[in-house]
């Protein structure tokens, strides 16, 4: 019984990350102005993807060091 609980505890944390969100920064190339998205656009002529993060967090903190955000 120990080895199916630890084998379903082993499991569950390799597949946790798996499911964890993923953020996106994005340039509008008409606008010049720069957003993050939880997803990525279906038009992405209309956009620039400038970087994907784990969290949204990071994601903004990175979008302010870019220079093609400022």
């Amino acid at each position: 019984m120990k080895k199916y609980l630890i084998a379903a505890t082993l499991i569950v944390a390799f597949a946790t990350p798996a499911l964890a969100d993923e953020f996106y920064v994005m340039l509008e190339m008409s606008s010049k102005k720069c957003t993050t998205m939880k997803a990525m656009p279906s038009d992405m002529k209309k956009y620039k993807m400038l970087g994907k993060y784990p969290t949204q967090g990071e994601a903004e903190t990175a979008m302010h060091t870019m220079t093609e955000c400022k």
